[in-house]
């Protein structure tokens, strides 16, 4: 019961982004030349609701579904990595037109040659997993 209720939800999100144009490659590119503030402002949207809504669960003191506390982990130091690893997350969304959440939903919407993007992200997370052992962290 718990996977239809993740499947529904994962639709509906599918369903919003798909009519916002958040997964519309036109706006992705456009927000890579900053030519359009749409992208920009569903981002921004998302980040601000985040934060409140995060802020709301700890004051009221909500569980997640496991029923642990609400919080967020704290990151560790680090500029560069989070440079090259904002850069190199950028330069794959930019050159495949989508971030990874919405490939799945580009799939569902007949965009097929997603299924090549999604196959590269896999291998890329398994060469990844293989090797981050031996990369800097």
């Amino acid at each position: 019961m718990k996977v239809f209720k993740f499947l529904i939800v994962g639709i509906i999100f599918g369903i919003v982004l798909v009519k916002s144009e958040a997964v519309s490659w036109y706006r992705i590119y456009e927000m890579f030349k900053f030519e359009s503030f749409h992208m920009y402002g569903i981002i921004g949207t998302a980040i601000v609701t985040g934060v409140i809504l995060l802020h709301i669960a700890k004051k009221l003191k909500i569980n997640n579904l496991e029923g642990h506390k609400m919080n967020v982990p704290k990151k560790d130091k680090g500029l560069y990595r989070y440079i090259i690893g904002g850069t190199l997350f950028g330069l794959g969304w930019a050159l495949a037109g989508a971030c990874p959440g919405p490939m799945y939903i580009l799939v569902g919407t007949g965009v097929f040659s997603m299924l090549i993007v999604i196959l590269a992200a896999i291998v890329g997370t398994y060469v990844y997993g293989v090797l981050k052992d031996k990369l800097p962290h």
